[in-house]
């Protein structure tokens, strides 16, 4: 019985210039608003494109600022590794867009202000701004390097590229459009990257639906081997993931994205008209939707090709996080191209999200930190603000580093908005429900709350959870030579197993038993 081979392929010339087409057209996009715009010169032109952009631009760039890389790498891993109950967080979105809809943009769009740190100023006093100001960009950065180093990681493991030089790149290159072209370049580029991260989860479903024969054969190889796991009712907050943490937790992350993070909120309250903006924010909801669907079902996809022969547990893989890298190349070598559209895909998530993330940073610290203090013109603002994108940008870069030594970047993603997050969106919410709260309770409520949530979050990291609340699924290594022993090379996917043998589980048990009697 042969070893079959570990190698998955390499890029090709057409995957290259898939990628670098996806990269061009992005910086292109950036310079063609800096050239529309190179006769006007206000601050609120560069951050908020004048408040008269539309609802679909804003929509699909809100989708895909938060639910970018992030979810392209790390969602199908969890869905491989823990089942669909990712899916619920379908039902935590449509709580989460109408809760901010019909409550937080109201307030903040009649209020007519830039940062949303301005209202805590105009709620409490400046303490309170310069605090929630400081908390945003702390969050944002490191946020912002693990979404830099989640599709560098994916790159280097399908190419080999040098990893640190591919962080660089991606800075850069958001960093370029971002400074240049200000809001109107990261929502339209944020547009264009949403359309190719759905065809990038699109390619790789609909390969595993050819490999298998259909798509219901996918579903059915992953209902056998537990992946189908929605309905779990445990109360226990203490479990990884069931509807309950899912749907309350899950409500609080997001609203405190949705709700009152300055990267979102910035762009809903650029519409031309607070119903453009509520509009936006529907339409975002059903972008948010598509992407989580597509995002599972890629996972359901990866698992029914490797649920006998698990690529981490034969090490041909350091984590997780590599999965669909690893699966990309394997099943997509004999198409040129599409390898270079998946990676394509990531980046795009990648330069989504750091991009509004420069905008939004660049944003707070000239509203919060630079205007009150100066009698700077809004020329002279727009210069600072270009300014200080680059400087983020550099920053950014550096903090990506971060998300080397913090293990899966889903989870890592999700623990910094939870610390620091949270505590934001209570004082927001303690501002806008309570009258009678005052900055002294405002302060003391913030600084309670940031450590109670350091204590989980840093505790979690340390001690890390045992497998009976985590509940990873099992996975199989049965197959690993077995169904590849009797099979020719021409009708093998991968370099590990098929699937044009075996319709169903049951059948795919049978041919394991009868390779081993022979």
């Amino acid at each position: 019985m042969s070893t079959p081979s570990t190698s998955v392929g390499e890029f090709t010339v057409w995957d290259y210039v898939v990628f670098v087409l996806m990269l061009v057209t992005s910086a292109l996009i950036g310079i063609y608003q800096a050239i529309k715009a190179r006769g006007q010169h206000s601050n609120v032109q560069y951050l908020l494109g004048n408040r008269q952009l539309r609802a679909f631009p804003v929509a699909l760039s809100l989708a895909s600022s938060f639910m970018s890389a992030i979810t392209v790498i790390g969602t199908p891993a969890e869905v491989y590794r823990f089942g669909a109950m990712f899916l619920i967080f379908c039902f935590t979105y449509a709580i989460v867009i109408v809760i901010s809809a019909e409550f937080f943009l109201p307030v903040f769009y009649r209020l007519n202000i830039t940062s949303t740190y301005e209202y805590l100023q105009m709620r409490y006093n400046k303490i309170v701004r310069y605090i929630g100001t400081s908390f945003f960009i702390i969050q944002t950065v490191l946020y912002t390097g693990i979404v830099i180093y989640a599709p560098a990681l994916a790159l280097n493991q399908v190419t080999g590229f040098d990893l640190w030089g591919v962080l660089v790149a991606t800075g850069l290159v958001c960093t370029l459009y971002c400074t240049v072209g200000g809001l109107k370049a990261v929502v339209w580029t944020d547009v264009f990257q949403s359309t190719v991260m759905i065809i990038g989860f699109a390619a790789v479903i609909t390969r595993g639906a050819v490999i298998h024969g259909n798509f219901a054969q996918v579903l059915n190889i992953s209902y056998h081997g537990g992946r189908l796991n929605f309905w779990d009712f445990d109360p226990s907050p203490t479990r990884r993931h069931t509807f309950w943490t899912i749907v309350v937790g899950g409500t609080f992350v997001w609203t405190a994205i949705y709700g009152v993070n300055q990267s979102q909120v910035q762009r809903y309250i650029a519409c031309r008209s607070q119903l453009e903006a509520k509009l936006a924010l529907y339409i975002n909801l059903v972008g948010l939707w598509i992407i989580a669907i597509s995002a599972v079902f890629t996972g359901l996809t990866m698992y029914s090709i490797y649920h006998q022969c698990d690529p981490l547990t034969q090490k041909k893989i350091r984590a997780s996080d590599q999965l669909l890298p690893y699966l990309v190349m394997d099943i997509m070598r004999d198409y040129p191209g599409v390898p270079g559209l998946f990676v394509s895909a990531a980046y795009s998530g990648t330069l989504s999200t750091v991009s509004s993330s420069i905008n939004a940073l660049a944003a707070v610290t000239v509203e919060d930190v630079i205007k009150p203090f100066t009698g700077f013109s809004e020329r002279k603002l727009a210069w600072v603000t270009k300014g200080l994108s680059f400087a983020f940008g550099v920053i950014c870069i550096t903090m990506a580093a971060l998300s080397s030594v913090m293990g899966g970047v889903l989870q890592a993603a999700l623990t910094i908005f939870g610390i620091l997050g949270g505590p934001m969106l209570g004082l927001f919410l303690l501002g806008m429900i309570f009258r009678w709260a005052n900055s002294i309770g405002a302060i003391a409520g913030l600084g309670v709350g940031f450590l109670l949530t350091m204590w989980i979050g840093i505790g979690g990291h340390v001690y890390h959870p045992l497998p009976t609340k985590t509940r990873p699924l099992p996975l199989s290594t049965a197959g690993c030579l077995d169904l590849t022993a009797n099979i020719p090379q021409s009708a093998r996917i991968g370099p590990y197993l098929t699937t044009h043998h075996a319709p169903d589980l049951t059948s795919r048990k049978r041919l394991t038993r009868k390779s081993w009697k022979q």
